[in-house]
């Protein structure tokens, strides 16, 4: 359902938000923009920026996710997009926001769900269910 369907039946902004991985006043400034009526408001303009990683470091990153946090030096074996975001900084020397890692795991086909459980599959691009 787009952002427009769900103002017009009310939906909370935090939950919009939390749902399509972006901050509160993005949807706030959205829902503004809907209610005045501007049209194409709410149409995407694109990535902001260019991809985050190329494909090819996406694969390296793949392998270093498919390693486990504990490898990385967590206490448990749990990925969250803060973890993935400081392992990119590590790796890669790139610095990037939570909603990033976010937008490149989906960009290349990977799930994103709250909270990530389990061991990241490269095979598969998600973490398993449980």
């Amino acid at each position: 359902m787009e952002a427009a369907e769900r103002f017009a039946q009310g939906e909370e902004s935090t939950v919009i938000a939390h749902d399509l991985l972006v901050g509160v006043r993005s949807v706030l400034r959205w829902r503004k923009a809907w209610s005045q009526g501007a049209a194409g408001a709410l149409a995407s303009k694109g990535p902001a920026s260019l991809p985050l990683l190329s494909d090819e470091l996406f694969a390296v990153l793949e392998q270093e996710l498919a390693k486990g946090p504990v490898a990385h030096g967590w206490p448990d074996q749990t990925w969250a997009l803060s973890r993935i975001k400081t392992l990119i900084g590590r790796r890669f020397h790139k610095s990037c926001t939570i909603q990033g890692v976010a937008a490149l795991l989906k960009r290349h086909g990977g799930a994103v769900r709250r909270p990530p459980a389990g061991r990241w599959s490269a095979a598969t691009r998600r973490w398993p269910a449980g």
